[in-house]
C-alpha cells in the first residue's frame, strides 16, 4: 500500500477492518449512567485473568465495560481493540479542539454513536477522586507515570489497574497492546493488531531503505543551555527507529542505562554526539536557524554535514514518543520521510 493508504487504513484498523464498537461516556465526570457495550468478542475463557507489572499482580475476573486510559497515548489501546474508554488523559501537548489527537478521533468517528471520554489532566499527577467518580471496571497505565500511592488509591477503591511492566514511560508499543488485550479479553484481536501494525513499520523500512544500519543521536539542548539531553536506548523514539533498521550511536549505547529515557551531557561535549544523523527539536523555523548556528550545535559533524533534522511540528514525531497502533501510522507518514532526506544530506540546515 502507498503510505496514504497505509495511514488510513492502520487509523481505523481495530474498528473499520475489524468492526469494533463500543459508546464511551459524556463530558461530565460524574455521570455514569451511560454504560458503554462492546460488540467485539472476548476470547474463549479468557477471564479470570491475573496480569503482573511493575506496581504489584492484577486480577480481572470478568470483561471490563468502562474503562479508563492513563498515560499520553493509553486511550489508542482499547480503541485499537474496539473498546471506547469512558475516561482517558488530555492530550495537552499537540493535542486539538478535543483535547484528543487526530487519529484517536478518526477511528472513534468509525464507530456509530461513539462519544469522546471524558478527559482529565495527568500533569500534577494522576487524579484519583475523578477517575473513581467514573466508576471504571479498569484502569489501562501502561504507558503512564502513575506512582505506587495512585495505584494504591485506585485499587482500595475496588477498581482494577494494569500499571507499566518495569518503569515509567519505558513501555513498547507490543507489551502496552499485549497487556491492555489480555486486560480487556481480546489477547487474539491484540495479536492481529500487532501483526498490521507491524507490517505498516515493515513497508516503510522498505520505502526508504537509506535506514538500515544508519547511526543516529536523538537529542537536543535543555531549556539550560549548558547541557544537553540524549534519549536512551530505552526510549520509544530510539526504539522505533531501531525497528525500522537504524542503531543508536556508539556514546548512547554506552550511557544507557535501564530504566532511564535519557541522560545529560554538558555542552562543550556536543561533538561526541556524532553519528550518521542528528535529529532533534526545534520551536520554530527560526530556531531552526539559531540552532544551526550556534557553534556548540555546529561541532555535531551530522550537523555541519547538514545531516540533520530539526522537528517543528509536533504531530510528526509524536507515534515515535508515545507509540500506538493508531499514532504510529502517522510518525511513518510524515516524519520519517524527512529522517531519510536527512541521511541523504538534505537536512534542516537552511
Amino acid at each position: 500500500m502507498t503510505r496514504t493508504l497505509r495511514l488510513g487504513a492502520a487509523a481505523a484498523l481495530a474498528v473499520a477492518a475489524l468492526t469494533a464498537c463500543s459508546t464511551g461516556s459524556t463530558t461530565d465526570a460524574s455521570d455514569s449512567a451511560n454504560e458503554p457495550t462492546a460488540t467485539t468478542e472476548v476470547d474463549a475463557d479468557a477471564f479470570p485473568v491475573t496480569i503482573e507489572h511493575a506496581l504489584g499482580s492484577t486480577t480481572i475476573e470478568e470483561a471490563p465495560t468502562r474503562v479508563v486510559a492513563v498515560g499520553y497515548a493509553e486511550a489508542d489501546y482499547p480503541l485499537s481493540l474496539g473498546v471506547v474508554p469512558v475516561g482517558a488523559d488530555k492530550i495537552e501537548y499537540a493535542g486539538n479542539a478535543n483535547s484528543s489527537s487526530d487519529w484517536f478521533d478518526e477511528a472513534l468517528g468509525e464507530i456509530d454513536g461513539a462519544e469522546q471520554p471524558t478527559r482529565f489532566s495527568t500533569a500534577d499527577g494522576v487524579p484519583v477522586d475523578k477517575i473513581v467518580r467514573l466508576q471504571p471496571d479498569l484502569v489501562t497505565a501502561t504507558q503512564s507515570g502513575i506512582t505506587q500511592d495512585e495505584y494504591d488509591q485506585l485499587t482500595d477503591a475496588g477498581i482494577p489497574v494494569v500499571a507499566y511492566p518495569n518503569a515509567p514511560y519505558n513501555t513498547t508499543w507490543q507489551e502496552s497492546l499485549e497487556m491492555v488485550g489480555q486486560a480487556l479479553g481480546r489477547s487474539e484481536l491484540a495479536a492481529e493488531v500487532k501483526t498490521e501494525t507491524e507490517q505498516v513499520l515493515a513497508d516503510t523500512a522498505e520505502e526508504f531503505p537509506q535506514l538500515e544500519g544508519t547511526t543516529f543521536t536523538y537529542a537536543g539542548p535543555n531549556a539550560d543551555p549548558s547541557s544537553f539531553y540524549v534519549y536512551t536506548v530505552m526510549d520509544n523514539r530510539p526504539r522505533l527507529l531501531v525497528e525500522l533498521g537504524m542503531e543508536n550511536s556508539a556514546l548512547v549505547e554506552e550511557r544507557s542505562k535501564p530504566g532511564q529515557f535519557l541522560f545529560n551531557i554538558s555542552a562543550e561535549r556536543t561533538a561526541d554526539l556524532d553519528a550518521d544523523v542528528f535529529l532533534t527539536y526545534a520551536t520554530s523555523e527560526a530556531n531552526v536557524k539559531e540552532l544551526a548556528d550556534n557553534p556548540l550545535v555546529n561541532q555535531i559533524p551530522a550537523v555541519a554535514d547538514n545531516r540533520w533534522y530539526a522537528q517543528v511540528d509536533p504531530i510528526e514525531s509524536i507515534g515515535l514518543s508515545a507509540p500506538s497502533p493508531l499514532s504510529l501510522p502517522v510518525a511513518m507518514d510524515m516524519f520519517i520521510p524527512k529522517v531519510a532526506a536527512a541521511i541523504d544530506g538534505d537536512g534542516s540546515t537552511p
